[in-house]
């Protein structure tokens, strides 16, 4: 098949897309001609091979599911690209490209029209994810992008003075809308938003804070705010940063400004919704009157005011650049180790060295990151013992870093305990102990709302369903409005549903309005899965032959996909054809509204429902669903 498959390489000048199409090659390409293609988007960290290497790689035949197409292999392994057709129309549609054998990267052509419109940064590279609606390479929309890329794409911006570029970044009059504001707080900040789209090429040209060569290095804000629902007449929570800020070095030295308020307007998008404050003489329509919580910050100044404690900084920062970039390549296990030992400590001067609590806690919270996740992938085992004492080190009184530190800790000691050899019983009473623990020490801190559910899933996982709601009706009263909460409130409804009529409704992929109880009469399995469950689609496999076999007893079934991307799950329904309607709602496992109806938080989770509409079984296995059903036939339940 490979070598008939026809591939459309697209032409780079100078690295942007010319949108011109490659004469069809029926031959599988050479390592050169598929290292010399390039990302459409500007700045991707990618594995490059110096051309007079690249004869020493090789080229492929990609064989993944319904894939096809050529992947290039390094030298010494490593895997550097893969070109890709995903729909069978023998036409490449998937560019990706890797850093240390890690995709970071791919451009997209959705619509399997020959051009590129959709563009993803991924692992190491970030989560941004970009749409192109007229194809010309540029960036005209963002389905998915962090508060801290936000901050970072509008330093490249002012860079490059390019206001398309900020554009997007800019809260939409749809997406305002979308979040239930009080109408005079949505006219404000759509009054804020269009002075920023109006406004950015002016202010992009005449300022002279952003130079040409700045470069993003750090996102600085203090925690994100819930402003409530019910807050000035709004009908539902928002979550926010305000008084963001964005550093930046280049040639002159390091700097920052106001980024101001950001708001999260789903639940893998932030956008901004007024023009940076780059100077303390900015007028105040430009960048203030967007808080919610508090007036925003006075100083404004990009350079620091005090240059000894400025420069200190800026030489720690960059000693931090460099033990990144030779994170970067070191291979050796414990060089790897020697460097995060080193950048813990760098970090730890920073947090000393701040002179604001706002720096500090963004420094603390770094450092408990970094160690967590060096731990928990074994790059640096030492950090644990490290991490564990980092809150009484560094949090002082403020028990939400202590928190926020203690409970990182416990959740890196528990994958660290998790070897191959380990008891997992004794791993599990640690875990559960150590959950108790902590939710006794900060009952009212955000991170314990996440223990007791933790701890609510494991009573689950024991059918001790009892305790588990005590756990979940406690998160659901302390923790109102807030995600954990609703999850919480969501699992009491579902432990406590058998014998009651429950309903759903949702919209399904097809585009049509689905009401749960109008399936009135007949057994109903409700069926929550992802793409990325195994175990789902092998259930799948096992209602499709109850299907057939309870068909007489009007037997029905409902899938609720809580992928995060909905293109993941229509991609695989056309790969394989499931006979059942499918719901799906943005938000993943964590954010869907349909897996929060029920608490649902491990998949897979199946739900029987008996003719009546009662709950039958809450959480029903596969394996017990065939002598469930023949309860029902039965009885008649």
């Amino acid at each position: 098949m490979m070598d008939r498959l026809q591939h459309v390489w697209f032409m780079f000048a100078l690295g942007s897309l010319a949108n011109m199409v490659a004469p069809v090659e029926a031959a599988t390409p050479t390592p050169e001609k598929a290292l010399a293609l390039k990302p459409v988007q500007e700045g991707v960290e990618y594995d490059r091979v110096d051309p007079a290497m690249r004869a020493d790689c090789k080229v492929i035949d990609l064989e993944r599911g319904d894939w096809s197409g050529w992947e290039v292999i390094a030298k010494d392994g490593t895997l550097l690209r893969r070109f890709a057709d995903t729909n069978g129309d023998q036409q490449i549609d998937l560019w990706c490209y890797y850093k240390f054998g890690v995709e970071v990267y791919r451009d997209i052509d959705e619509n399997f029209n020959g051009k590129t419109d959709q563009y993803r940064w991924l692992a190491t590279g970030g989560t941004r994810w970009g749409l192109d609606q007229d194809e010309d390479g540029s960036i005209d929309a963002w389905k998915q992008i962090s508060a801290e890329e936000v901050t970072s794409e509008l330093v490249a911006a002012l860079r490059e003075r390019d206001a398309a570029r900020f554009a997007p970044l800019v809260i939409s009059d749809q997406e305002l809308r979308a979040l239930g504001l009080g109408n005079e707080r949505q006219k404000q900040i759509a009054t804020l938003a269009a002075s920023a789209t109006r406004g950015f090429a002016e202010l992009a040209k005449v300022q002279g804070v952003v130079s040409s060569d700045a470069k993003w290095v750090q996102f600085a804000a203090g925690t994100p705010g819930v402003v409530p629902v019910g807050t000035e007449g709004s009908t539902r929570d928002l979550i926010v940063y305000e008084n963001a800020v964005a550093m930046f070095d280049q040639d002159s030295g390091g700097g920052q400004f106001l980024v101001g308020t950001l708001v999260q307007v789903s639940s893998a998008n932030w956008r901004l919704v007024s023009l940076p404050v780059l100077d303390e003489a900015a007028p105040d329509a430009a960048g203030r009157g967007a808080n919610f919580f508090a007036p925003d910050t006075a100083s404004t100044r990009v350079v620091m005011s005090d240059s000894a404690a400025a420069e200190q900084m800026q030489e720690l920062v960059t000693s931090l650049e460099k033990i990144d970039t030779q994170l970067g390549v070191a291979k050796d296990a414990a060089v790897v180790a020697s460097l995060h030992e080193k950048r813990a400590g760098i970090v730890e001067k920073l947090i000393s060295a701040s002179t604001s609590r706002e720096d500090r806690e963004i420094w603390f919270r770094q450092l408990v990151d970094m160690l967590s996740v060096s731990t928990q992938t074994g790059a640096y085992p030492a950090g644990l013992e490290r991490l564990k004492a980092v809150s009484k080190k560094y949090a002082g009184n403020e028990e939400g870093l202590g928190a926020y530190a203690d409970y990182q800790a416990i959740t890196a000691e528990y994958m660290a305990k998790q070897t191959p050899d380990a008891d997992f019983a004794k791993v599990q009473e640690w875990y559960i102990d150590a959950l108790a623990s902590f939710v006794e020490r900060y009952p009212r801190a955000a991170e314990a709302a996440q223990a007791w559910l933790n701890l609510a899933l494991s009573k689950e996982f024991e059918d001790k369903d009892q305790e588990a709601l005590v756990y979940y009706r406690k998160v659901a009263n302390l923790f109102p409005g807030a995600d954990a909460g609703e999850v919480a409130a969501g699992a009491v409804r579902r432990l406590e549903s058998v014998g009651r009529q429950v309903d759903l409704e949702g919209t399904t992929l097809k585009g049509k309005a689905f009401r749960l109880s109008n399936y009135r009469g007949k057994p109903v399995i409700v069926h929550y899965w992802a793409t990325w469950c195994e175990p789902c689609k092998q259930d799948m496999k096992q209602l499709r032959r109850l299907l057939a076999s309870y068909q007489r007893m009007g037997l029905q079934v409902v899938g609720i996909n809580v992928d995060r991307d909905r293109a993941d799950v229509e991609r695989y329904l056309r790969q394989t054809q499931v006979p059942w309607p499918q719901l799906f709602e943005d938000g993943g496992l964590e954010g869907s509204r349909l897996a929060r109806e029920f608490g649902v938080q491990t998949l897979p989770t199946m739900m029987l429902i008996g003719p009546s509409g009662k709950v039958i079984r809450h959480n029903v296995r596969a394996a017990e669903l065939q002598s469930e059903l023949e309860k029902i036939r039965q009885g008649g339940k």
